[in-house]
């Protein structure tokens, strides 16, 4: 890890009674204008009630499908909302009142292409950033050099960020997220739309920053990654929070049932949708590709549905049929579209 990570993170205000994250029934209400005609407001919770606390040098897990409240959430702990009611605070500061305050020891970390200025350089984007944070300029040259040789980006820190992969822009992002040297890191999606490769090395750069004393709360669709990263997880559905626990804890949910994945061709929506009403059959999903599909079926008759799921599959191909243990994408599924 760079040295002037190692070096700052040891002066962190660790209190052994304080969070670094409190969120106490937050709530964010939008009003929305409908119609061609006849215009009419309404409001639309996109947040209802979320309550959790993350610990110092935590990395935790905000996991749930899209519009479930996980990119509000976020916005509202980094000072971009303003809640509709209820309070958070974040390094023990509020964040209606103390905004300056937690935007000077935050970092923001967004996936994709948001947030870097592509026809100049890296070094440029990041020095853009670092005076808006007011980092010294004693301190910011080096900084920047150092984050740039982690990242693996220094021997193309002269050239315009337009001609970086995805996968460097996303260095770059990472890289402007610590630029003020950040004791919480808001992480959202970070490694959506990256190449397997890319991924998983963004993952070990996250693993690093924690190992080294920083706090970080992640966003992220991939059930694999929240499991391999995070020490907590909390799953967000329509805005409220329906679990919050290890990712082992998690998997609890689904411990009376088994997962049995079907790989074959010719499967259909009509199928899947006689899977979904199906008796003893709890949740279903379902990758129907051109060449090759794959239903992921959750119940508590483990092989003995075997015979039904032949049945309902008679007019397909199938290739193979497996009896899984469930993972944490299982108890997510479960917690999200089932009734647990």
């Amino acid at each position: 890890m760079c040295a002037f990570m190692l070096g700052d993170t040891q002066k962190l205000e660790h209190q052994s009674t304080g969070k670094a994250i409190v969120a106490e029934h937050l709530c964010k209400t939008f009003e929305v204008t409908k119609g061609v005609l006849r215009r009419t407001k309404t409001k639309v919770a996109a947040v209802k009630d979320v309550s959790f606390e993350v610990e110092y040098g935590e990395l935790f897990g905000l996991v749930g499908p899209n519009g479930a409240g996980k990119t509000t959430t976020i916005k509202m702990l980094t000072t971009m909302l303003i809640p509709t009611s209820g309070s958070a605070k974040v390094l023990g500061f509020d964040v209606e009142k103390d905004v300056n305050s937690i935007r000077k020891k935050i970092g923001i970390v967004l996936g994709g292409e948001r947030g870097l200025y592509t026809r100049v350089n890296a070094i440029d984007n990041l020095r853009y950033f670092a005076d808006l944070y007011g980092v010294p300029i004693k301190v910011r040259d080096k900084r920047i050099k150092e984050l740039l040789q982690f990242m693996g980006l220094w021997e193309r820190a002269q050239d315009r960020v337009e001609t970086y992969s995805k996968g460097m822009k996303q260095r770059l992002h990472l890289a402007r997220g610590l630029i003020n040297d950040p004791q919480v890191i808001f992480m959202d999606e970070p490694t959506i739309g990256l190449d397997p490769e890319i991924a998983k090395e963004t993952r070990s750069m996250i693993k690093e920053l924690v190992i080294n004393g920083k706090t970080v709360l992640l966003t992220t669709h991939y059930m694999f990654e929240a499991d391999e990263l995070c020490k907590r997880v909390a799953i967000i559905r329509n805005g409220k929070i329906v679990a919050l626990d290890t990712p082992s804890g998690l998997k609890k949910y689904v411990m009376d049932t088994s997962v049995v994945q079907v790989e074959g061709f010719g499967i259909t929506e009509k199928e899947v949708t006689e899977f979904r009403e199906a008796q003893e059959i709890l949740t279903v999903s379902a990758e129907l590709g051109e060449d090759k599909q794959i239903l992921k079926i959750q119940t508590p008759k483990g092989s003995e549905i075997i015979s039904q799921v032949q049945e309902i599959l008679k007019n397909s191909r199938i290739y193979d049929i497996k009896i899984k243990e469930p993972t944490l994408e299982d108890a997510y599924l479960r917690l999200v579209e089932g009734e647990a």
